[in-house]
């Protein structure tokens, strides 16, 4: 088969054909959106261009467009991986000090409206909703301990004395207690 030959018959009908060697190239990685899959047909037009010129009959056409596809979508999907790991490299807990006071974490410095601690003083413990029951059985003995210590005002430092537990403990317990998936249960 000649290169014209070649080229209407993978792009025949939209580029069907090549899109179909795509899709079973792709299979094995999973979970991409139809952006990704737009990408990856716009790469397997730039390789298949390539491929034209370098092609030399020594082998199936198909046999090695696929295996060029292959690799080129293998180093694609690798460079995104690196990208994705080099922005979670990055990020930073919402937990971790900020600034010099050991006291304060970056999660206490963004503004927000809502604050349990808040919810639980307004309500009192008799007309707590169901919502806010909950939310309460939930967390743990020690979780509880460490909300309603700082309900009544106690610091950081205070309830770790108070509680004789670390400051990783303390840290996990507020953790859970300002969690989206325990806290969503009172909107």
């Amino acid at each position: 088969m000649d290169m014209e030959q070649l080229l209407a018959v993978y792009y025949q009908d939209n580029a069907k054909k090549l899109h179909r060697l795509v899709d079973k190239i792709l299979l094995k990685f999973g979970g991409l959106s139809d952006k990704d899959l737009d990408d990856f047909y716009s790469l397997a037009n730039e390789v298949f261009a390539e491929v034209m010129k370098r092609y030399d009959n020594t082998q199936p056409f198909e046999a090695f467009l696929y295996s060029c596809l292959s690799r080129k979508i293998k180093t694609e999907m690798t460079r995104r991986n690196r990208e994705k790991r080099k922005a979670d490299r990055i990020s930073v807990s919402l937990d971790a000090p900020a600034g010099t006071e050991e006291d304060v974490t970056l999660g206490d410095t963004i503004a927000d409206s809502f604050n349990i601690e808040e919810e639980l003083l307004r309500e009192g413990e008799a007309g707590y909703s169901s919502k806010m029951m909950l939310y309460l059985e939930r967390l743990s003995d020690l979780q509880k301990d460490v909300l309603r210590l700082c309900v009544n005002g106690y610091h950081p430092n205070e309830i770790r004395e108070e509680l004789h537990i670390s400051q990783k403990q303390y840290a996990d317990c507020c953790a859970a207690i300002h969690s989206y998936r325990n806290v969503s249960l009172l909107f």
